[in-house]
């Protein structure tokens, strides 16, 4: 949720107590999360590996599809904040080696 260039979101109907005021919300989420991939059948993405890889794939690969760019701005936020040290350049560099 630090990411310039993240646009996972949620959507919740939220009613009162009464049940006669109902609205719905849009709010920021992590496409980390199981929930975030719920489906009526279930979780699509059940591991963590596959909800990285979905990540990891649609900042450096999926973007360049839909907008002819890079996910990525290079501002580091996501390196900072991550809670348990995942270095984005390091993960490219690994991919990079592995291309060669």
């Amino acid at each position: 949720m630090v990411c310039p260039t993240c646009f996972c979101s949620t959507v919740e109907d939220l009613s009162d107590l009464t049940g006669e005021h109902v609205r719905r919300e849009r709010s920021w989420d992590s496409c980390f999360t199981a929930e975030h991939s719920y489906m009526n059948t279930g979780t699509v993405r059940k591991s963590t590996r596959a909800r990285y890889r979905q990540w990891l794939t649609h900042k450096l690969a999926s973007w360049i599809d839909q907008f002819g760019t890079s996910g990525c701005t290079g501002c580091g936020r996501c390196i900072t904040w991550c809670p348990v040290g995942i270095d984005l350049t390091e993960e490219v560099a690994a991919i990079r080696g592995g291309l060669t």
